[in-house]
């Protein structure tokens, strides 16, 4: 469900890429109705289980919006492979447990937004150990 917190906060940013900020909102939270919405880092934040789990970069304003696909907050110690398979290559893995994906407009989103959810689900399942 989207928070109305996060709401207000976009309304007073005045992003440039709003629109694109709009649509992954709803991308991400059509995909697993147990995901809650909040605000972390200044930015749109996902959590599942109380355990934030993808995190919006939206500043500094540039000329894309990344998704960053972590484990929550604390360093944990690394797995020994990745998280998930990349089978399609949009994840750009930073470490085994967080990756980024960056959309540059609405019609990348689109393009990705069947594997993007499937990579939100099986980013959930993998995270929780």
């Amino acid at each position: 469900m989207r928070s109305l917190e996060v709401t207000n906060f976009l309304e007073s940013q005045n992003h440039p890429l709003r629109k694109e900020i709009e649509e992954l909102r709803n991308v991400i939270l059509s995909s697993n109705k147990h995901l809650a919405e909040n605000i972390k880092w200044n930015a749109p934040n996902y959590c599942f289980g109380n355990e934030d789990r993808i995190t919006m970069k939206i500043q500094p304003v540039a000329s894309n919006i990344q998704l960053i696909f972590h484990r929550g907050a604390k360093k944990k110690e690394q797995p020994k492979e990745r998280l998930i398979a990349n089978k399609n290559k949009i994840l750009i893995w930073k470490e085994n447990d967080r990756a980024i994906i960056a959309f540059k407009n609405s019609k990348e989103i689109e393009s990705a937004k069947a594997e993007l959810k499937t990579i939100i689900n099986e980013w959930i399942i993998a995270s929780q150990s």
